[in-house]
């Protein structure tokens, strides 16, 4: 268990903010969203592993040298978004509290730590304020499906809820996304598509198998549905079964939802709370076709939600479908608005923890 003690100052900008992990998909799109959100600090820093450094990185015109991240550089960050990895993470990002710099991590690696808030700002953006220096990033697959379940268990109470994922291989990094492509190549040339990054080709082809297999069967990215949706939600009870299967899509996560509730529910009134969501756009309409697809809600701050209908096998239930990008919304995109969050709320450590 991480302890920190959190030392505050107000302040709505940072002076310098850095991305590990910056050379990985994830971190191509933190660059991407810094700059084009107009982060509010006066520079940011790139870091990576040793063979990394040194590497160059362009983007809308500005030009970053990668740095070797080590515990040294955080001594004049405010700020750093993590995207390396559980081992990275925790190697580093105490190292980075103890220099005074707030860590915002997209692993794992954190995110089960009572001492450690684990937020989706447009869900429970309070928690943020509990941070003792390190905030933690849900899963994607968990921060797509609370698009559509956080709303709705403001109107009705969520009770339980059943998911199947479909989750694009964005989800496993830049090689992947390499390989499906590859992959669909070789297939429209005649050639065997051989598999590196999956145990089976992805092209054309479903993979009921994301991250490893449990004890119980289920695998380790079904469980953090569960535990993440119980933590982000405050429902300690909640009940929750999901299977994750890995699909031939380059971006964008899509979820089948079948959730229960508390009170009665209502289609209409259902809809009218994805309309309210600020993370959310409705999409349904399916008397002309109108649903959210993966193609139409990449590189997109929303989630779309639709195909909304009363579950027939559950009481006060409603079977519903999200889609969102996994590097944006599920990743790089609530990373950004964490940290936005701390800068605006005056959440900057002050000085070193002890």
């Amino acid at each position: 268990m991480i302890r920190f003690h959190p030392f505050v100052m107000n302040s709505n900008r940072a002076s310098k903010v850095g991305i590990v992990g910056a050379t990985g998909a994830v971190g191509q799109e933190l660059i991407r969203l810094l700059v084009e959100r107009e982060f509010p600090c006066d520079e940011i820093r790139l870091y990576a592993s040793a063979r990394s450094a040194g590497k160059t990185i362009t983007f809308a015109g500005k030009t970053w040298t990668i740095e070797e991240a080590k515990p040294e550089v955080f001594e004049d960050l405010d700020v750093a978004i993590f995207s390396a990895g559980g081992g990275i993470s925790r190697a580093l990002a105490p190292e980075a509290v103890k220099r005074g710099c707030v860590v915002v991590d997209n692993s794992s690696a954190f995110r089960m730590d009572p001492e450690v808030p684990l937020v989706v700002p447009s869900v429970n953006r309070d928690a943020i304020r509990e941070h003792k220096g390190i905030i933690a990033n849900p899963n994607c697959s968990t921060a797509i499906a609370l698009m559509g379940l956080a709303p709705l268990h403001q109107a009705f109470g969520l009770k339980r809820f059943f998911a199947a994922t479909y989750q694009a291989v964005s989800g496993s990094g830049a090689q992947a996304m390499a390989e499906l492509e590859a992959q669909v190549k070789a297939y429209a040339e005649g050639r065997e598509a051989k598999p590196e990054v999956y145990p089976y080709p992805i092209a054309f082809n479903l993979l009921p198998h994301v991250d490893v297999f449990l004890d119980d069967g289920y695998t380790r990215e079904e469980m953090k549905m569960l535990n993440e949706a119980r933590k982000i939600l405050g429902l300690t009870d909640l009940k929750v079964s999901t299977t994750c299967v890995r699909v031939p899509v380059m971006r964008c996560h899509s979820i089948a939802i079948f959730a229960e509730f508390e009170k009665p529910v209502d289609v209409e009134a259902a809809r009218r709370a994805i309309e309210a969501f600020e993370d959310a756009e409705l999409v349904d309409d399916p008397a002309n076709n109108r649903y959210p697809l993966p193609l139409e809600f990449a590189e997109r701050e929303k989630c779309g939600v639709g195909r909304f209908r009363k579950d027939s096998a559950l009481d006060n239930g409603l079977a519903f479908w999200v889609v969102g990008d996994q590097l944006w919304r599920g990743a790089a995109l609530n990373a950004v608005e964490i940290a936005e969050a701390v800068v605006a709320d005056g959440l900057l450590l002050s000085q070193p923890a002890s």
